[in-house]
């Protein structure tokens, strides 16, 4: 991935209309996850920030949009509700890579700490996507769910565009510095998953 061109095309259409677009993007990133989060994240900072003064409207909309994004998958699960959401994730959990063995942990979880479990879950790749569908079929308070959503978005959201800002800035070919950096976040990420697996088959 090395600029725009790379994203999906609606996605690099949305990018280029302003604050609204970028809200979109964060949006579509929730309901539509082709691209990694992280990847569309550094790219926008890159190709779509247009200077140091615009960083904090860029991180606001997208940490909106990522809101909005889960606040979709959350009305969803409150449709749908423990029964039917089951049967559908059962249906059609394949094609959104979620297991059914998978939901049912994520639903478990909400039965602990349930601000700080939605918080946390919007720093873990591809939890972050599908944690709201869950917390709708649990019926978690609605302002509790917005708020930490938001929070746990804003802190998964700030790094990446910051990065992808401050590599523009640097005297690296923007293109060569993106897929860089993407490249290494997905090797650390599969690193971590395979220490992850490791840890958990000799407990």
């Amino acid at each position: 991935m090395t600029g725009l061109s790379d994203l999906p095309a609606f996605v690099s259409d949305l990018a280029g209309w302003g604050v609204l677009g970028l809200t979109l993007c964060a949006a579509m990133e929730k309901l539509v996850p082709i691209v990694p989060s992280y990847g569309v994240l550094i790219v926008l900072g890159m190709f779509v920030v247009p200077d140091v003064a615009g960083l904090p409207w860029a991180l606001a909309a997208t940490t909106a949009g990522s809101t909005l994004g889960s606040l979709i998958w959350y009305a969803a699960g409150r449709w749908f509700g423990p029964q039917r959401g089951e049967a559908l994730v059962q249906r059609a959990g394949c094609y959104l890579s979620l297991r059914v063995e998978k939901y049912r942990q994520l639903t478990g979880s909400y039965h602990r700490n349930q601000f700080w479990i939605t918080v946390s879950s919007q720093v873990i790749p591809l939890v972050r996507v599908y944690m709201a569908f869950p917390a709708g079929v649990m019926a978690i308070p609605l302002t509790c769910f917005t708020t930490a959503t938001f929070v746990g978005a804003l802190a998964w959201n700030a790094p990446f565009l910051m990065l992808g800002y401050g590599l523009r800035e640097s005297h690296i070919d923007p293109s060569t510095a993106a897929s860089t950096a993407i490249s290494g976040i997905v090797v650390v990420e599969v690193m971590f998953a395979l220490a992850f697996r490791f840890i958990r088959g000799r407990a």
